[in-house]
């Protein structure tokens, strides 16, 4: 008999994860990065790898769109957010709003693209005597037509401020939609998980051996996945082999257990906006012309241009997590920006 509270179980293969509406994308980054050369790159050689193009996993770890340091130097985005969960290593974000930050070790980073935005983020490896181990989800949020040409904004959730739930045995990590009374810090003002009744939510549930955690019910019509990534569960009464994607019926609720031992499932849930979606890599708009206007508007614009001497700055070699916010205002975890 079909478990009537899994409607679908999806093995996950590679970096990119399938999604229901809201979310757009979802990519599950682990790069178990060698030492540092004292200059924020690999300790190693590069040779074999297709650099500015490398998706290889070589060596446990890619270099992604860097040359010298891993990441992803200046690129567009338009039409939709960021959310980037990031668990371990650090990254150096800069943007076309004049925004430049370090975060990671559990912050995650939430970026309204909406009109238009330019941001680079790169991985550097600070320990010289390594590893460098980066791990970091990061999740595209669309934007409903009304709020497709936003002001872009630029928010911090530093991992101090992010509410963490106890289970009895195991914890939930609150980044988006209350969990349990909880409430997380507020999401951008134009986001879709801003709108009343939207039901977005965004959490990190981390069971114990045998540990189990009951999801709460959403509103009728909301859509649910858990992305079982590290660790067998069983989800209801459908036993789930990692890594694997589970839509759930969230109106429902739902009972996740872990199985022979501690396990990690990401849980993204939302109203569907229900609108056409139109996507050409980094802009996601409503239809064709939305693109093309897109298009248009970054080859005259630059979305506000690029105020930085380099496409992959990086902020030095000190630890010291921080943000300046494009008004000049600075903020570090468990501070008010001044």
């Amino acid at each position: 008999m079909r478990d009537p509270v899994v409607l679908q179980v999806v093995p996950l293969q590679g970096l990119h994860w399938p999604t229901v509406d809201p979310f757009l994308f979802c990519a599950h980054h682990v790069d178990h990065y060698p030492a540092g050369d004292g200059h924020l790159a690999p300790a190693a050689a590069l040779t074999g790898r297709e650099i500015g193009s490398d998706f290889s996993g070589r060596d446990g770890w890619s270099m992604y769109h860097g040359s010298s340091v891993p990441g992803f130097p200046a690129h567009p985005h338009r039409g939709f957010e960021t959310v980037t969960i990031a668990r371990q290593g650090l990254i150096d974000h800069a943007d076309s709003l004049g925004a430049v930050a370090r975060f990671g070790r559990g912050d995650v980073q939430w970026v309204t693209a909406g009109a238009g935005i330019v941001h680079s983020e790169m991985f550097p490896l600070l320990d010289t005597d390594g590893p460098n181990t980066a791990e970091l989800f990061q999740l595209w949020l669309n934007l409903p037509a009304a709020r497709k040409m936003a002001a872009p904004h630029f928010t911090m959730l530093w991992a101090e401020d992010l509410p963490v739930v106890a289970t009895g045995s195991g914890r939930v990590t609150v980044v988006a939609g209350a969990f349990d009374r909880t409430d997380p810090p507020p999401p951008p003002p134009e986001s879709w998980a801003a709108e009343p009744g939207s039901e977005v939510a965004i959490w990190l549930v981390e069971l114990d051996r045998e540990g189990s955690v009951e999801l709460p019910a959403a509103a009728h019509g909301a859509g649910r996945v858990l992305y079982c990534f590290d660790g067998d569960v069983r989800v209801g009464d459908t036993p789930v082999d990692a890594p694997a994607a589970v839509v759930v019926e969230a109106g429902a609720g739902a009972t996740v257990h872990a199985a022979d031992g501690p396990a990690t499932v990401l849980v993204l849930q939302g109203r569907p906006i229900g609108e056409p979606v139109a996507q050409y890599g980094p802009f996601v708009m409503n239809d064709e012309e939305g693109i093309r206007r897109a298009m248009v508007d970054y080859r005259s614009t630059g979305f506000g241009g690029w105020p930085w001497d380099r496409d992959d700055p990086t902020n030095g070699d000190e630890a010291r997590r921080f943000a300046r916010h494009p008004d000049g205002r600075t903020e570090t975890p468990g501070t008010t920006a001044t």
